[in-house]
């Protein structure tokens, strides 16, 4: 098994089944962890030099963060329900506990931060909603924490591809810090199959071939991307949703297509 490959387990006493450090992955931003809740539970964190993003992936849950409450966040069935999920924003270092009120999976994103801000709601109005590509290169995209929405490392973002359909396509890479043309960033690939017993493809590699690994991804796995394109194909039959946490030292996502397959959607000269 690779190793920018993590496998789901069992619920630990805290109900984490999957989780990547920093230390973990070996790289300096980047934290993600799933923690499933039956209704009653609780989950508790909140770091000094990092922020978080906690989103209500499926069932409803009260937030407490920094002193304020916010009831009643989520409320959609599965990750493939055509809703927003429920979000909190806790700045660097403000502890937030949250209470599933029905079975609860909540993903935990988290990355360096000093503290600025204050605790928030992220409304469902402001995830922004878009279509990318066409064809076999539709995917259903829903911006949680965008670059246009206060954060200090964080971007956050959930996407649906239709079985038989690529997603991060043409191949991209953010990996190197060149001004206006590509930012360097960390990123986490949370894997939910729709049927579950499905499974899709993965590849991370660099233009040297350095790092090239295909890996086939089951319902629930994290595919890390330290480095290189990292392109996602989705098997005839079985949805995919992933949700990407990114995050660098600085906090823009630029991209750059992989040059010998840029043609797909490099527009023809006029």
């Amino acid at each position: 098994m690779t190793d920018l490959l993590v496998r789901k387990h069992a619920p630990d006493a805290a109900g984490v089944v999957i989780e990547v450090t920093p230390q973990s992955a070996g790289w300096d931003h980047v934290g993600f962890k799933v923690v499933a809740l039956a209704a009653g539970q609780t989950a508790t964190g909140g770091e000094a030099g990092r922020e978080a993003c906690l989103v209500v992936l499926s069932g409803t849950a009260h937030i407490a963060a920094g002193g304020q409450i916010f009831a009643g966040l989520g409320g959609r069935a599965s990750v493939f329900e055509d809703q927003a999920p429920g979000a909190v924003y806790a700045p660097g270092g403000v502890a937030w506990t949250v209470t599933a009120t029905t079975a609860v999976e909540l993903a935990v994103c988290t990355a360096p931060a000093t503290g600025a801000g204050t605790p928030r709601e992220i409304a469902a109005d402001a995830m922004s909603r878009e279509v990318r590509g066409s064809g076999t290169n539709t995917r259903h995209v829903r911006n949680i924490l965008p670059e246009t929405e206060p954060a200090e490392s964080l971007l956050v973002v959930e996407v649906i591809t239709p079985g038989g359909s690529w997603s991060s396509y043409p191949p991209h890479k953010h990996d190197t810090a060149a001004a206006g043309e590509e930012t360097a960033l960390e990123e986490t690939y949370y894997h939910r199959l729709n049927p579950p017993q499905g499974f899709a493809f993965q590849r991370v590699y660099t233009d040297d071939r350095s790092l090239d690994e295909t890996m086939a991804v089951e319902d629930g796995d994290v595919v890390m991307v330290p480095r290189g394109y990292h392109p996602v194909g989705a098997p005839h039959g079985y949805d995919l949703y992933y949700l990407n946490v990114m995050a660098g030292p600085k906090r823009q996502w630029i991209f750059r297509n992989d040059p010998a397959h840029d043609w797909i959607v490099r527009k023809a000269p006029a």
